[in-house]
């Protein structure tokens, strides 16, 4: 099958065609010619105005909910809805039922995994049932494609714990993903601790809870000379140790959300279980912070935190809700309204987050299997429910609107045109 895309600027920062208007044919999966102009019949043409194209996408936190909580999102609906938002890769959190804490469910995920469009990659849990008690079996589950390890949605509280995984995955230059809460620290709450929260007469959770733990983990990803990544990091004060860290040559990363710059907590004022999540929303400055952060090189990438929940879990009392948000579908569009360049999210998304968990980059040149998403960064739209792909509806985006269209990926020798 040939496959046409034409006049479309191609953004790829180790390419030499960057910033370069080009045809590119696609036949049979590889790219077989880049051109100025290509006259070549072809099965499919893909033109649009504005249209440009990059290597493919990659998020590296989504519950795809299988095995387990195939109610709220399988490996296909989910593989789907990564596809409708640009991502040819995508990191899976073990947080399923059972927890994906040994290698026969990491051969699962990747037995599954060759029937969709997409590449999933399997993140392996630390500890066992990801309970923050026992390492789990890492290395076997390496051995059988694990990317990196994380207990996912659950913060790894023990400090030893965390250590040994830490001078554990050095042995295969492992990377260790944390999401920083300290648990003990406004246990109960529900939302930012501030002015809003105090309004609203819900118990909040301080900032502090997550500063702590990331002060905590980077002198332990220090004193294990091992590789460690914060994801979902929602204070300026966290991001300001991170830079130090950095700063310092310790072996540290971060990622932050597409929901904390583009919501605060003023937002949840309309009691939105949409909105309840971990880490919550912080104020309007800090939401502003996180948004001039991503100019300055703190923050490496972005991660979706796709988590869908059933109708059930969000359609109830605020306090009751389970928190999380599906966000694959809206992510490119809520970071181009906020103001990142086109040019900076292809960076993070495809270069900085290969180069954190050691995989090869793709590339747009002869002879190259095309791993590739087609976008329109500047088209302005308004969500709607009826363009989710995923089996979940738990957006708070529905009805915002946003800004960069996403008009399908080419991987595998398949093109998924939304």
């Amino acid at each position: 099958m040939k496959i046409l895309i034409k006049q479309a600027t191609i953004i790829s920062p180790a390419s030499p065609y960057n910033g370069q208007i080009k045809d590119i044919l696609i036949t049979d999966g590889i790219i077989t010619d880049i051109e100025d102009q290509i006259t070549a019949q072809a099965d499919q043409r893909i033109e649009n105005t504005g249209l440009c194209v990059s290597i493919g996408w990659m998020d590296m936190f989504a519950d795809f909910g299988d095995p387990g909580f195939e109610q709220k999102e399988n490996i296909e609906s989910g593989a789907k809805a990564a596809a409708a938002g640009g991502f040819t890769d995508i990191m899976l959190i073990p947080n399923s039922h059972p927890v994906v804490d040994n290698k026969s469910q990491i051969e699962y995920i990747n037995q599954k995994a060759k029937q969709v469009a997409i590449n999933i990659h399997p993140i392996g849990a630390v500890s066992k049932m990801a309970e923050g008690k026992e390492l789990s079996e890492m290395y076997d589950m390496r051995q059988s494609g694990a990317l990196a390890f994380s207990d996912g949605i659950h913060p790894i509280q023990n400090s030893g714990l965390i250590l040994k995984a830490l001078q554990y995955v050095k042995r295969f230059n492992g990377t260790i993903i944390q999401i920083p809460d300290d648990t003990s620290i406004g246990t109960n709450g529900l939302m930012n601790e501030g002015i809003i929260s105090t309004q609203m007469g819900l118990p909040g959770k301080p900032t502090m809870a997550e500063e702590l733990m990331v002060a905590r983990d980077i002198k332990l990803a220090r004193y294990a000379d091992s590789k460690l990544h914060f994801t979902g990091v929602s204070s300026p004060k966290s991001l300001d140790y991170i830079k130090r860290a950095k700063d310092a040559g310790i072996a540290v990363t971060c990622s932050i959300t597409p929901y904390q710059i583009y919501f605060c907590d003023e937002d949840l004022q309309s009691y939105d279980a949409n909105l309840k999540l971990n880490p919550p929303v912080r104020n309007r400055t800090d939401m502003l912070a996180l948004r001039q952060a991503l100019l300055d090189g703190t923050i490496d990438c972005i991660a979706s935190h796709h988590l869908p929940q059933h109708w059930d879990n969000k359609t109830c009392e605020f306090e009751y809700a389970k928190p999380g948000m599906i966000s694959l579908e809206t992510l490119f569009a809520v970071f181009m309204y906020c103001g990142l360049t086109a040019e900076d999210f292809v960076q993070m998304q495809t270069i900085n987050i290969r180069h954190i968990f050691g995989l090869p980059i793709p590339e747009i040149k002869t002879g190259e299997p095309a791993s590739l998403t087609l976008f329109t960064p500047t088209t302005e739209f308004v969500f709607e429910a009826s363009m989710i792909h995923s089996k979940s509806k738990n957006s708070a985006f529905i009805g915002k609107t946003l800004m960069g269209k996403v008009i399908g990926i080419m991987n595998k020798s398949n093109l998924q045109l939304n």
